[in-house]
């Protein structure tokens, strides 16, 4: 079975998943997903935030706990 992180929801947008990523600090994961790739624009997101379901090939969600460490690999989407 695949891992969400193998599917390429977004063909020829450059790197799409950072699982590097996790525990490092939320602001720190943004700068570093921004300057590898052009196409998206990342934030960060607190960890039991709702959100909509909708796939952005322009987006990357960084889910990060109270402490602001990333939590979850982030990917495009």
């Amino acid at each position: 079975m695949q891992s969400i992180l193998d599917l390429p929801f977004c063909p020829g947008i450059g790197k799409q998943a950072w699982p590097e990523l996790v525990a490092k600090k939320g602001e720190e994961a943004v700068q570093v997903i921004e300057s590898e790739n052009r196409f998206v624009k990342a934030f960060t997101i607190l960890v039991g935030t709702p959100i909509t379901l909708e796939i952005n090939c322009g987006r990357v969600r960084v889910w990060v706990d109270a402490c602001d460490y990333v939590v979850t690999a982030p990917y495009v989407g």
